[in-house]
């Protein structure tokens, strides 16, 4: 009898963690290779588990593809480490259990970070071996994007007719962290297909069963759930699961009454939670019918309250529109900073921009400032965010903050690496790319958390994100700017330019983008100045005339920041036709410098309005 003829008629036990085990054992290095170098742990662990009651178990092959195996430099070793472990598998197996060949997902929470069709080419490589090897059947687990599972499981199903068992992975109860229900996500893995849908990871029991109790059962397919043990501790630098198997057994029954015809484990389970499963489940007759429990209705989000001004990037598409950035101060004490912020109030700007902990070096935080400017001086705040500072759980926790705080305005930044401040071993995080903390905000504007948790109410974040037009290859920086906005991002600021041929190029190849773009001008201060920001600033270039222009100045001060400010009038002069929005960076709080610049711009519109006026006239 075949594998799903059994589940017709019955449950069935599957095995529980490879690595948890292994790790238990002292072993912290690429689980997947231990099946050429150590293939008699393997045999062990298989056997272990099948003793315990088993009667499917999983090749060691989680992450035995090519994009995991590169991380160890084991790239070129995917088809043997991949046929070892199914010869491992079938042998402990010995005809007394089916061997699923395991295939798990590559994305994450960093969706950005891997493409689909890298997800497609790393997958094809590790199922065909897999399939040449002869398992029993196939199991895609811990996939968290349910776009990459949809993908794998369109191609598995193309290239054979043996069992197929999807597992996603949930963040929260009940839902995808894309905010698909969970019962949509396993009939659509249904409809693609999939024999046997079901949860593992991330989620111990008691979430799990609460999770499946508003999934009817399927109408072809089978449900499955592979939990984990229970929430990890983190002790002395490594995690540790506590729950005991007498918990595995009580809720082993509570799986069964939710349709669960596949049952396993999975991080932090061992031979004994799953010999308690199998001792719970003596009985393996399953259930035929279920109440589901009925799902809330859609939860109603209210719309985040309407912004007070425009937006930005609705502002600048009609007018002339100038945002200016001042820098956050490196020490206590903020009396210039608010002495400049209120200088450039005086000029009208649109909003004053604040970096975050620019060149990786501790400023005053921005959102304080932010706050600061609008409570006292009714600036606007526009307020970078860097993916360099913040894990996943502290961006969400800043863009909640930042909502709470009345701030609307955000700039989504990758933001310079640790190593070129002055904390060079401080770690740069990078949970997200700048790519997904977009997605991230927009999906924050829908009401929705990461995890696909609704908040409670719509945020109304207007979007800015980066662009680096200085770059060898200007079209690879426009394609970055397209994928942005299909991110989410509603304009661009730009890096300062320090030519006006590439200011034309830069209007050239973005005239097609409906995404406006502000264009970044900063004053030069010395011919230092103009050589540091020339080379050891990424994303800046300065032009040899400019270099040569700020040199013939360097041993006077106050004609180098007029020679600074004259180069930078020009660039404003060749920007004005082209782009509506200017980007003015305030250079070592000299905010003087840019309410010069401000008042250059302002003087400009004046006379064109004026010589329209009597021209119409």
């Amino acid at each position: 009898m075949g594998f799903l003829e059994e589940l017709q008629k019955r449950i069935i036990i599957a095995d529980g963690a490879m690595g948890t085990l292994l790790y238990s054992h002292g072993i912290d290095r690429c689980f997947e290779e231990l099946n050429l170098s150590k293939p008699e742990d393997i045999i062990h662990i298989h056997e272990a588990y099948l003793d315990a009651g088993a009667e499917v178990i999983q090749t060691n092959t989680y992450g035995a593809n090519y994009m995991k195996l590169a991380r160890y430099g084991l790239e070129d070793d995917v088809k043997e480490i991949n046929r070892a472990a199914v010869k491992l598998a079938k042998q402990a197996a010995s005809g007394r259990a089916y061997v699923l060949g395991t295939i798990g997902g590559l994305r994450t929470f960093k969706k950005s970070a891997i493409t689909l069709e890298e997800v497609k080419r790393t997958f094809r490589e590790q199922l065909y071996v897999l399939l040449h090897e002869e398992v029993d059947g196939i199991l895609l687990e811990t996939y968290y994007d349910l776009e990459e599972l949809q993908t794998v499981l369109a191609i598995a199903r193309k290239e054979t007719t043996l069992p197929i068992i999807t597992h996603v992975t949930l963040h929260g109860v009940g839902v995808l962290q894309d905010g698909t229900p969970l019962s949509d996500a396993l009939s659509q893995l249904e409809q693609l297909g999939a024999d046997v849908v079901g949860l593992n990871c991330h989620l111990g029991p008691y979430h799990m069963i609460r999770s499946l109790e508003a999934v009817p059962l399927p109408s072809t397919a089978f449900l499955s759930a592979y939990p984990n043990a229970s929430l990890p501790d983190y002790r002395d630098g490594r995690l540790v699961y506590e729950t005991n198997a007498e918990y595995f057994k009580e809720t082993a029954l509570s799986f069964r009454e939710q349709g669960v015809r596949l049952i396993g484990g999975c991080c932090g389970t061992t031979p004994k939670h799953i010999a308690a499963m199998a001792q719970a489940l003596i009985d393996r007759t399953p259930i035929q019918t279920k109440q589901v429990k009925q799902q809330q209705a859609n939860i109603s989000i209210p719309s985040a309250e309407p912004k007070s001004e425009p937006p930005l990037e609705d502002i600048v598409k009609k007018r002339r529109s100038v945002l200016v950035e001042l820098d956050p101060p490196k020490k206590l004490g903020i009396g210039k900073f608010l002495e400049g912020a209120k200088a450039l109030k005086e000029t009208n700007i649109d909003a004053l921009t604040l970096a975050d902990n620019s060149l990786a070096t501790p400023r005053i935080s921005n959102v304080a400032l932010g706050t600061l400017i609008k409570q006292q001086l009714g600036i606007r705040p526009l307020i970078h965010i860097t993916c360099r500072d913040r894990n996943l759980i502290g961006l969400q926790s800043h863009l909640m903050g930042l909502h709470t705080l009345g701030i609307t305005d955000v700039l989504a930044v990758t933001g310079d690496p640790s190593k070129i401040g002055e904390f060079p071993g401080a770690t740069s995080v990078y949970d997200l790319s700048s790519f997904d903390l977009i997605q991230l905000i927009r999906q924050f504007n829908e009401g929705i958390s990461y995890s696909g948790q609704p908040l409670g109410q719509k945020t109304n974040f207007s979007i800015a994100a980066a662009f680096n037009p200085n770059v060898r290859y200007l079209d690879k920086a426009v394609q970055r700017l397209e994928k942005k906005i299909q991110c989410g991002a509603h304009y661009f600021i730009s890096q300062p330019l320090y030519s006006e041929q590439k200011i034309e190029e830069v209007y050239e190849a973005t005239k097609h983008l409906e995404a406006p773009i502000y264009i970044g001008i900063m004053p030069l201060t010395s011919a230092r100045n103009a050589d540091f920001l020339h080379h050891e600033v990424p994303g800046i270039t300065l032009s040899d005339d400019i270099r040569s222009r700020m040199a013939a100045c360097a041993h006077d001060p106050i004609q180098s920041s007029r020679e600074g400010i004259a180069i930078a009038k020009s660039l404003i002069d060749a920007a004005f036709d082209l782009f509506r929005g200017i980007y003015l960076i305030t250079p070592f709080l000299r905010y003087e410098m840019t309410v010069e610049l401000v008042r250059y711009i302002q003087e400009k519109e004046r006379s064109i309005s004026e010589r329209k006026v009597l021209h119409h006239g």
